[in-house]
């Protein structure tokens, strides 16, 4: 047991060094991206043509970096190869210009890609057996997640319920706290990056009835989790499809995003959705907004651009969460948050690990709120995943 401690107190803090440090760069460049793109909206012009540096680069010099997220769940499984130390800069600088140019994405996806491929890189300093290999790929996982959001708890319980895989492995539960921790330390304390602040500023009485309306929320946010997952998946087949050639596919993807937000106006829909998710806790919006960003979003990183998801499905939960307190007698923060953890449990099949993010972003007196909504979301939102390579025990079987 010592052994075991001192020897995963080691590598989980050089993982969370390593993962918390990437975190912090990608933050600050993705600030001064966002910034820079709101103060030049005619960079969205370029959308297409840096689609088509981006999908050449991962075309020609990518090799297996291109599966991304699912990648790291492959070889969770079944660990045939090492993931290439390339996979960090190529999504680093890859999720950078899909921002800087107006694609809708995230920023978990890269921050977990990251942490995952950095940590894969000990196994060969440290010869670590296949075992070891598993727990320390959950270490970037659960760093990566911590230190890009803020949340240690939620990182590290979200990367061992995200790449579980109908096996539980006690051992993998220290690692994957103290990891998460390091991280986040490191992000927020050791390079001063700070993180957005979200508050639900009246919680409902915890009366049965108010418990009972949850329900209902929490089906809308499984169905609208399964929409945004299905379209990611529709999106990209299609254009594997029609194009054959991959750095075609983000040219036109880009083409068609650029197109639709400079004839709409619909600028808000691009890039994190940071400021509009922030509105969604204080005052009504228009209802489809939850269906402009799924479909943006669906479109830019179907296509073949850069980034997360899961930014997105905070977006799509918050405002479809907004939208519904026009019918179900809820404090409309409340349901923005209830929302914005749901539809991102139903996407992820990680109920738990959402549960645990709400609180520690919102608050505990929300909790028993926050998991209702989660639980039920990750039931109605099916077997599908926004990650193909996903494996989910009992949820298999359900339709």
């Amino acid at each position: 047991m010592i052994r075991y401690l001192l020897n995963w107190l080691g590598l989980g803090t050089l993982v969370g060094i390593l993962s918390g440090t990437a975190s912090a760069i990608f933050l600050a460049l993705l600030s001064v991206a966002t910034d820079f793109r709101d103060s030049h909206q005619w960079l969205l012009a370029l959308l297409p043509a840096v689609g088509f540096g981006i999908g050449y680069i991962y075309h020609h010099y990518g090799a297996n970096s291109v599966k991304g997220n699912n990648l790291l769940l492959e070889e969770l499984y079944q660990s045939k190869n090492p993931i290439p130390l390339r996979m960090t800069p190529l999504v680093l600088f890859g999720t950078i210009f899909t921002h800087l140019f107006g694609g809708s994405a995230g920023r978990e996806g890269t921050a977990v890609q990251m942490g995952g491929s950095l940590a894969d890189q000990l196994t060969k300093c440290f010869s670590l057996d296949v075992e070891s290999r598993r727990i320390i790929l959950i270490c970037g996982v659960a760093g990566g997640f911590a230190s890009v959001f803020g949340t240690p708890l939620a990182g590290a319980v979200f990367s061992l319920e995200w790449m579980f895989n109908r096996k539980f492995r006690p051992r993998s539960i220290f690692p994957a706290f103290w990891t998460a921790f390091v991280a986040h330390w490191v992000c927020e304390l050791g390079w001063g990056i700070g993180h957005t602040s979200y508050a639900i500023a009246e919680i409902a009485p915890h009366t049965l009835i108010n418990l009972l309306w949850i329900i209902p929320a929490g089906i809308a946010f499984g169905l609208a989790a399964r929409l945004f997952a299905e379209t990611g998946h529709l999106v990209g087949d299609v254009f594997k499809k029609t194009i054959s050639y991959p750095p075609l596919r983000p040219v036109i993807g880009g083409a068609i995003v650029a197109m639709i937000v400079f004839s709409t106006g619909a600028y808000t829909y691009i890039g994190l959705g940071i400021p509009r998710i922030m509105e969604a806790f204080e005052t009504p919006l228009p209802w489809y907004d939850f269906l402009a960003k799924t479909g943006l979003t669906g479109l830019t990183l179907g296509s073949g651009f850069k980034g997360g998801e899961v930014t997105p499905l905070f977006f799509t939960g918050a405002t479809l969460g907004n939208a519904l307190s026009a019918w179900i007698p809820l404090p409309l923060a409340l349901l923005a948050g209830c929302g914005f953890v749901g539809v991102f449990s139903g996407a992820t099949n990680t109920p738990i690990a959402c549960t645990v993010m709400g609180m520690e972003l919102f608050g505990y007196q929300a909790g028993i709120y926050l998991g209702i909504a989660c639980l039920v979301a990750f039931v109605f939102s099916g077997r599908g995943s926004i990650y193909s390579a996903q494996q989910v025990g009992w949820k298999k079987r359900l339709p």
